[in-house]
């Protein structure tokens, strides 16, 4: 009761204290999307998502961390098309079930089905996965303490789901140093304050022991604070333990600048994480972030806005799926009702 409590008095004092950051003269639009793209359709959308985050918020806000990262995974690979929803068997596969994703919480994809299922009741069939997705993951940033802002609306669902090669290729490990990763995002037109400024999603949320005892065993990595790394030792006493951590040390559900924090005073828990600091080209940028939240917070709206629209499909690609973890050919129960229509339609003009 003391933690639901907490969680609500937090997300209520965020949400008054917090102040609008507003992007949309300055992020050029890809085709199709629009900052007003539901105004007609579906006006409600943005505030049935909230309302029922904030319930979901108050229960647990390790929630808001989850829907944040299904969102980056679903972006880097393929695009911003919901293809991270689509769910898989053994004989087929998708990219929830390949390495980088398995340590997804299973829960946030319960979450976005159930805001499917809410927004569907408020307006219909009009508002794609991918988009639900991309609004779910920017409350969780606010809702949790960070910068409130506008998002571009009009992705449509993706009809496939990428293969393990290609999930493999576009998710960064954890293991990477900042060059390998500046590297592999510069493909994608991130330039170096956008890498940084994206890392700070860690800023909330629970990693993994598997994902940084390479810095641990069998050699202690020597720019892990000694304090720090006894602790993590503590946490993860063995090569396979799959126990869990905070990712931010300082203030681990709420989202702000401590993880730059955590860096500089060299207690981040990635290589990926602690080598922004290490690494020349972004040891300055970590810096300033560290020292200024209100610019973090700017630059990190500038590079989600900016990711949020890496290959999406609009207009009359993709689909509006039915059911977020499956697309619509493959919904007994979509082809059902389109059927139940198109009996309806026949009848009414005998």
């Amino acid at each position: 009761m003391a933690s639901r409590l907490t969680s609500f008095v937090l997300i209520a004092c965020l949400v008054i204290a917090s102040s609008p950051v507003h992007v949309s003269s300055s992020v050029p639009l890809k085709k199709g999307l629009s900052w007003s793209f539901y105004e007609n359709s579906c006006p409600k959308v943005e505030s049935v998502i909230r309302k029922h985050l904030k319930k979901v918020f108050e229960e647990d806000i390790g929630q808001a961390a989850g829907l944040l990262r299904v969102h980056f995974h679903d972006c880097f690979v393929q695009g911003c098309d919901g293809s991270i929803l689509l769910s898989g068997t053994a004989n087929a596969p998708t990219e929830q079930d390949f390495t980088p994703n398995l340590s997804l919480r299973r829960t946030a994809f319960k979450i976005i089905d159930d805001l499917r299922e809410l927004v569907d009741k408020k307006c219909g069939r009009v508002v794609s996965c991918a988009d639900i997705a991309t609004i779910a993951a920017r409350d969780s940033v606010y809702l949790s303490g960070g910068p409130e802002y506008e998002v571009p609306l009009g992705r449509r669902d993706g009809l496939t789901s990428a293969n393990e090669n290609v999930t493999l290729e576009n998710l960064p490990a954890p293991t990477e140093n900042a060059s390998q990763i500046l590297t592999a995002l510069a493909k994608k037109h991130f330039d170096a304050t956008d890498v940084v400024a994206l890392s700070g999603g860690h800023t909330i949320g629970l990693a993994h022991c598997a994902a940084f005892q390479n810095r641990l065993y069998p050699t202690q990595d020597p720019t892990m604070e000694k304090t720090f790394a006894l602790d993590l030792k503590g946490v993860c006493p063995t090569t396979n333990s799959t126990n869990t951590t905070v990712n931010d040390i300082r203030s681990p559900n709420r989202f702000d600048n401590k993880y730059y924090v955590d860096l500089v005073h060299r207690e981040g828990l990635f290589t990926s994480d602690q080598d922004l600091y290490e690494d020349s080209t972004t040891r300055d940028i970590v810096t300033s972030f560290a020292e200024d939240q209100e610019l973090f917070f700017d630059k990190f709206v500038l590079a989600m806005t900016k990711m949020g629209q890496l290959s999406v499909l609009t207009g009359a690609k993709g689909e509006i799926r039915a059911n977020c973890s499956v697309t619509n050919s493959n919904n007994p129960d979509f082809l059902a009702s389109v059927v139940e229509e198109d009996l309806e339609s026949y009848a009414e003009l005998k």
